[in-house]
């Protein structure tokens, strides 16, 4: 292994001049910083990151933890962090908490362990307003980044998030606009304030134009695909006649708009489906979906920025990016059809209502 003394020796300079040379130090002449830096390059010589961190008092090290990469949401977002840090000099640890909480305080543990500079994360909501290795985080002054919306047990911390109330009310306003009257509203968890944002924006649309919420026609649906199908089914099997569906992700539409199309349910002639999250499948699906287009990439860079601002202690503030309408073929002018149940073949797990 080269050595700073093996490129001393060759250069024929001291220890102290190559490690000045080598932590870019100003007092040294750029003719002998290209002399050296040439000799350490061709000998092979990497810097022990180690040895620099105990010295420094840091790691280099960046923590990111999400529910899943599996999950599309996260790939442009990781992307960004990603290639940031590395421009910056910094490595990153990816971690997955597949929304448990165990899993995510033990990881979180395990990254303070490691000593991390700084911590990217998408917090498993839940119903407890306190967590404990939340409040560890603080106590340890631990540069965190929440990746979505605070809640109350990590309301010390800052973040960046879409402006999820603003998007939703778009959607719905859409699909307002084309004469869609009976609107079903698939939400997600309903621990997560996203999905309470989104259903927020779905509320205030309706009231906007002087329609009250029909309870029968909200439903929380989760934030797979699979939910999406089980809140489909219970639609056309309750018989309660939407025109249109809109959903809090676009997994949950996806899924939804799958049953429909099973079912021999026409897109958008019979019912308008719209997404939230413009993943790449929702382009691509048999329907390209309308959704909402998250600015995932700039959500990624955005919350670098603020990371590289705490890590050298500036103040900083959350950011709330505006998201963007996408109008696709699965939305259209509402019709007046028949029932949508009543063309229902078969709901595997859930009865048909009785005939009347």
């Amino acid at each position: 292994m080269i050595r700073m003394k093996d490129i001393a020796q060759k250069a024929g300079v001291s220890v102290m001049t190559v490690s000045k040379v080598l932590n870019n130090a100003p007092d040294i002449s750029p003719g002998r910083k290209l002399h050296i830096r040439s000799l350490a390059q061709q000998m092979g010589y990497i810097p022990d990151a180690m040895a620099q961190g105990l010295r420094n008092r840091t790691t280099k090290l960046l923590g990111l933890l999400i529910p899943s990469v599996a999950n599309p949401l996260y790939a442009r977002i990781v992307m960004a962090i990603e290639e940031c840090s590395q421009e910056l000099g910094y490595e990153l640890i990816l971690a997955h908490s597949h929304n448990n909480i165990d899993r995510e305080e033990q990881t979180i543990r395990r990254l303070m362990s490691r000593r991390v500079d700084g911590l990217f994360i998408s917090p498993v909501y839940r119903l407890s307003p306190e967590s404990t290795v939340y409040e560890e985080l603080c106590a340890r002054a631990i540069p965190t980044v929440l990746l979505g919306p605070p809640a109350p047990f990590c309301r010390h911390f800052v973040n960046v998030e879409t402006e999820d109330i603003l998007a939703s009310y778009k959607a719905t306003c859409h699909l307002l606009e084309l004469g869609h009257r009976r609107i079903a509203f698939l939400g997600g968890a309903s621990v997560s304030p996203s999905s309470q944002e989104r259903f927020e924006g779905y509320r205030r649309a309706l009231r906007e134009h002087q329609m009250e919420i029909d309870d029968q026609l909200v439903f929380t649906a989760g934030a797979s695909i699979e939910d999406g199908e089980k809140a489909a089914l219970q639609l056309i099997n309750e018989g309660l006649n939407a025109t249109a569906v809109q959903a809090a992700s676009d997994l949950i539409a996806i899924g939804a708009a799958s049953v429909f199309l099973r079912q021999g349910i026409d897109i958008p002639r019979d019912i308008s489906v719209v997404g939230f999250g413009n993943i790449l499948l929702s382009e691509y699906f048999r329907i390209p979906l309308t959704t909402i287009r998250q600015p995932k990439f700039r959500l990624g860079i955005s919350a670098m920025e603020l990371m590289q601002k705490m890590l050298v202690h500036e103040p900083v503030e959350p950011r709330r990016l505006e998201a963007e309408l996408i109008i696709r073929e699965s939305t259209s002018v509402a019709r007046h059809t028949q029932p949508i149940a009543t063309r229902v073949q078969t709901a595997p797990n859930i009865p048909l209502p009785p005939a009347s």
